[in-house]
């Protein structure tokens, strides 16, 4: 089908464009949002007199994307959630969670424009992009953990795998010091015995 973009959209356009699309990716999202429509000849000649209006409504949509982005761009969140031992969490965290952690940091933000490329199914420190307009994206930070005590500690540097690794080896040091203290203990008593035997032997 050949529509008429009524903006710009990724990977498909600038505004004003004629371009071919599948029959359903047009009435399924471009169409019924907005994005677009049917490139017939009615169309195009009430198109070129929107054009104006259009684009002063775009370039005000972008202006207001554009300031919202200055604060956002690099803003940090925090999202808790249960996870297992090694890092991976039950479930995972979804554009509406992102959506509703940078909302109530106070910033008006849709799930529609989060973009997350694979879900997130780890704690830990993720970029996600935010789409606040078809030319204006910015990136976040979700710094997911199980509680926000941990959420400190990745947000100074640390990944879960880390910390669980420093506590166990913080714990094989313990059984190792116990096991060196125990292993001294046996040496000073074996220590008079070899003395006597070197004696011997001279």
């Amino acid at each position: 089908m050949q529509v008429i973009l009524l903006e710009r959209v990724a990977k498909l356009g600038q505004m004003g464009e004629v371009v071919s699309v599948k029959d359903g990716y047009a009435r399924n999202f471009l169409l019924p949002q907005g994005k677009a429509m049917r490139a017939s000849e009615s169309n195009i000649a009430s198109f070129e007199t929107q054009k104006a209006q259009l684009e002063a409504r775009n370039l005000e949509t972008r202006r207001e994307a554009e300031s919202l982005a200055e604060k956002l761009d690099g803003q940090s969140f925090i999202v808790i959630r249960s996870a297992s031992d090694s890092g991976a969490l039950y479930g995972s965290v979804t554009p509406r969670d992102a959506a509703e952690a940078a909302t109530a940091e106070g910033f008006t933000v849709d799930r529609k424009q989060i973009v997350l490329i694979t879900p997130i199914k780890d704690l830990g420190i993720h970029d996600v992009s935010v789409r606040l307009h078809p030319e204006v994206e910015v990136t976040i930070h979700l710094n997911v953990a199980r509680s926000p005590e941990e959420a400190e500690l990745q947000a100074s540097g640390k990944s879960i795998q880390e910390l669980a690794a420093e506590a166990e080896a913080e714990a094989d040091f313990e059984i190792a010091e116990l096991f060196d203290d125990i292993g001294g203990a046996a040496s000073d008593e074996e220590g008079p015995t070899e003395a006597a035997a070197e004696e011997d032997e001279a």
